[in-house]
């Protein structure tokens, strides 16, 4: 009953999850990697790995990322209205800014998991690769801090410097 565990299993990742895609990753490596063995750090398809066609894995990514937000989703529908209307209430307050530590936490907890072989690659395989990872991120890092650039053109430009550098 796989697509059973998938719902319930990003159900849950969705209902903990604060902070937004960044901060999910490292609850989607806890329950996806560690705890169901679904996928290793390099990854593949839970669904297809259970024997099942791979349509059926493509239903299950969509499954898996419907079933992420559903409940926040749902959640959100029914606090929202309470959030706004007492927004400056002291307990309020207080629990939105631990909650912004909590995404801090995740957050931090999220490039730890990102900082493998699988995304830099190796020194010892091919010291380019690694260097080229390593400049790019610390770019892009810059990049964001210092002068806001939006994600999505800091994502365009490192692939299309992958695509010169590797083709």
């Amino acid at each position: 009953m796989i697509f059973w565990k998938l719902f319930y299993t990003f159900c849950k990742i969705g209902i903990f999850n604060f902070g937004g895609g960044y901060a999910m990753i490292a609850l989607i490596q806890n329950e996806v990697v560690e705890k169901q063995g679904w996928m290793t750090s390099a990854g593949y398809t839970s669904v297809v790995n259970a024997g099942y066609d791979p349509f059926w894995g493509v239903v299950g990514a969509f499954l898996a990322s419907f079933s992420v937000i559903l409940l926040p989703f749902i959640l959100m529908l029914l606090i929202s209205s309470f959030i706004l209307k007492h927004k400056e209430h002291y307990v309020v307050k207080s629990i939105m800014s631990v909650l912004k530590l909590t995404v801090i936490g995740l957050i931090a907890a999220s490039a730890m998991l990102l900082v493998s072989p699988e995304t830099f690659g190796s020194y010892a395989d091919s010291p380019l690769q690694f260097f080229l990872s390593i400049g790019l991120f610390a770019a892009a890092f810059f990049a964001s801090l210092k002068w806001k650039t939006s994600p999505i053109l800091l994502i365009v430009l490192a692939g299309i410097i992958g695509l010169i550098v590797y083709s």
